[in-house]
């Protein structure tokens, strides 16, 4: 199944898949509602999923599909490829991640190795994984900024409820988007709530 809002990638895999004897498009979806809408209908054996999408996006659908239909792999095809996308979708429990500039041949194969249970990642992915630290756990000081902010509250706000300076919380979400692999208040959010941190 193909999941990208855009009809002309949605066009152009299809017909892409079509020269290939042992992979056939059974359905395609253009946000990630319409994905589970049609996942159930069409039970498809991998999913090439698109990351940004209006209405429900990439990981979400990929959670709603890995707790629907575990047996479903799920391939993210995107464009985007910084560390907080990449490690959004790893948490959400993807079979690989490519890009969408990844040669036919490259996406034949990871769709047949995904379908066989194995994992594929586009190689610059997998240059910039290896050799990066472990994820490390936040220190309790670095959640509770962090579940203020999941509450929406801005750095001052933050500072004034826990009586610090508001440069100590800006270092304390330094700390949490290195140690979360994100680059973002949004990103280190949802990998925290993800990982049962928040």
């Amino acid at each position: 199944m193909i999941v990208d809002d855009h009809p002309v990638v949605r066009d152009g895999l299809r017909g892409m898949f079509d020269q290939v004897a042992d992979i056939e498009v059974v359905a395609e979806a253009s946000d990630g509602f319409e994905a589970l809408a049609m996942a159930r209908r069409a039970r498809p054996d991998v999913v090439l999923m698109d990351l940004r999408m209006p209405g429900l996006d990439g990981v979400g659908a990929i959670r709603r599909l890995r707790e629907d239909h575990p047996e479903i792999k799920v391939i993210v095809l995107t464009t985007y490829d910084t560390d907080g996308d990449v490690t959004r979708a790893m948490a959400a429990g993807v079979a690989g991640y490519l890009l969408k500039d990844a040669p036919r041949e490259e996406l034949h194969r990871a769709i047949r190795t995904a379908a066989a249970g194995g994992a594929v990642l586009a190689p610059s992915i997998a240059s910039a994984l290896i050799g990066k630290p472990p994820i490390q756990e936040p220190s309790p000081r670095e959640l509770e900024v962090l579940r203020l902010v999941a509450r929406g509250a801005a750095n001052k706000e933050i500072a004034r409820t826990l009586l610090i300076s508001e440069t100590t919380v800006k270092t304390h979400l330094k700390h949490v988007f290195v140690k979360l692999g994100v680059d973002s208040r949004a990103a280190a959010v949802v990998v925290a709530m993800e990982r049962g941190l928040l």
